[in-house]
């Protein structure tokens, strides 16, 4: 049996999370572009709060926030760890870590093939953001994910 945990990203993650973004199918084809040349850094991680899922020493996911405004702004799963709940996983650990920073909604700006993903996890439609050429040729749906906070004693 697989176990699986979730660490705040290092500045050594650096590497192996820009790996696992750019190895990810869903960015292949017409939606490549929007990746290219970029890269997860060791300031990035530093800047943002971001987070790793491991199982065993693999890494099969990771996600990262934005605090000001409050933005998921980046989000993969390892293709081999598709549909095992790993995203879902780090949706629910993204939006415990937004209420912990007080924030009380988290934008996501989706790659149009996860929206409905980011839909099934809670997230409402608040719009589209127009493309903006010559990197993001398509209309990018935005959605809203509302944080709940627990009830105070």
């Amino acid at each position: 049996m697989t176990s699986y945990r979730i660490s705040r990203a290092s500045a050594s993650d650096a590497g192996r999370l820009t790996a696992l973004m750019h190895e990810s199918a869903a960015y292949q084809g017409e939606y490549a572009s929007i990746l290219e040349g970029y890269q997860v850094t060791e300031d990035y991680l530093a800047t943002h709060p971001a987070f790793v899922a491991h199982a065993q020493r693999e890494v099969v996911g990771f996600y990262s926030l934005i605090e000001y405004p409050a933005e998921l702004d980046l989000l993969f799963v390892a293709d081999s760890t598709q549909g095992t709940g790993i995203g879902a996983w780090l949706v629910e650990h993204m939006l415990g870590q937004a209420a912990s920073l007080g924030m009380t909604e988290v934008r996501v700006v989706s790659h149009p093939p996860a929206a409905g993903f980011y839909e099934r996890m809670g997230a409402r439609r608040a719009g589209v953001v127009p493309p903006s050429p010559p990197k993001i040729t398509w209309e990018r749906p935005e959605l809203v994910f509302d944080v709940k906070h627990p009830p105070r004693d």
